[in-house]
């Protein structure tokens, strides 16, 4: 069971079991060592229509798409801050997810975790016959390219239809990862700029479009022109970050780190003051952010 938060919660006074168990909880746990069987009984038990979990049986596919995406990103955010034992966690709560979607497809009769594990041992074999066919490796270049080609063959031979460069692309992804695979895919065809400069040139540029609209902003129509300008902002940033070789989402969690760490100084700086940073008007705070940014780079605070 999970609360509102998404966490695994103790459980609550009504979750009494109203039939006599066979098991315990150590059944639960029995089987070679490192292997998902225990795991999948656990899920299933979570899931039976008896005795399991209200919350866990009332859940679909759709309720836990954004427990699996909040996931990914803990594993991610572990990776980030170098926290191995956190990376532990993290990755076992991702493979729950996993486990979770399997158990819920095999009660609809549509496939189980083992099919999960055929396709993917299938389609990694498949994608890399350098590896397992003995075709010459040549350079990582080439290796992109032969898997792209491998890929548009799977996507023919599922009955997709769609030919273009761009075919494929997910439209789960987060948008901004969507763009630079748009980006780069398009690259791939010649459509790209030749560095960097023209794509801050086009960023400028954007920008002065943004700056229009607020001008001249009017109504549900000017605030969708607005939307629609802003978003092209973050396309070319999209494709900065790109150009720069730089991960956008990596970025953006260091950009959100850098801002939490900061603001946080704030506060302790306006307590030890006798202020709540809230209370004090902008200028004020302005003044703690500016000392916060001068103690990082290691300058005297004014």
């Amino acid at each position: 069971m999970k609360n509102d938060d998404g966490i695994h919660a103790s459980l609550p006074v009504f979750m009494i079991f109203t039939e006599p168990r066979d098991d315990t909880v150590s059944d639960f746990h029995q089987g070679t060592e490192g292997s998902v069987e225990p795991l999948l009984r656990i899920m299933a038990r979570l899931r039976d229509e008896k005795t399991g979990c209200p919350w866990d049986k009332a859940q679909n596919f759709s309720t836990i798409a954004p427990y699996t995406i909040e996931e990914a990103y803990e594993v991610a955010d572990a990776i980030d801050r170098d926290d191995m034992p956190a990376l532990k966690d993290e990755l076992g709560d991702l493979l729950f997810q996993v486990v979770f979607h399997a158990q819920m497809a095999e009660e609809a009769g549509v496939f189980t975790f083992a099919d999960v594990v055929d396709a993917i041992c299938d389609k990694m074999t498949r994608r890399h016959p350098h590896v397992f066919d003995m075709i010459e490796a040549g350079s990582a270049e080439e290796q992109t390219r032969r898997w792209e080609t491998i890929k548009r063959t799977e996507r023919a031979a599922s009955g997709e239809h769609d030919d273009s460069t761009l075919a494929g692309i997910s439209r789960g992804l987060p948008e901004w990862q969507r763009a630079v695979k748009l980006q780069a895919r398009a690259a791939r065809a010649g459509f790209d700029w030749p560095g960097p400069k023209p794509v801050i040139a086009k960023l400028k540029e954007e920008i002065d479009e943004v700056s229009a609209e607020f001008s001249q902003r009017d109504g549900d129509l000017g605030q969708q022109r607005l939307q629609e300008e802003i978003g092209d902002v973050l396309f070319v940033c999209a494709n900065l970050a790109r150009h720069a070789r730089v991960d956008v989402g990596a970025a953006m969690r260091q950009a959100n780190l850098k801002f939490e760490r900061r603001f946080r100084a704030m506060e302790q700086m306006a307590r030890a003051d006798g202020n709540l940073l809230a209370e004090l008007p902008l200028e004020r705070q302005e003044t703690y952010w500016q000392r916060v940014k001068a103690l990082e780079k290691g300058d005297s605070p004014a």
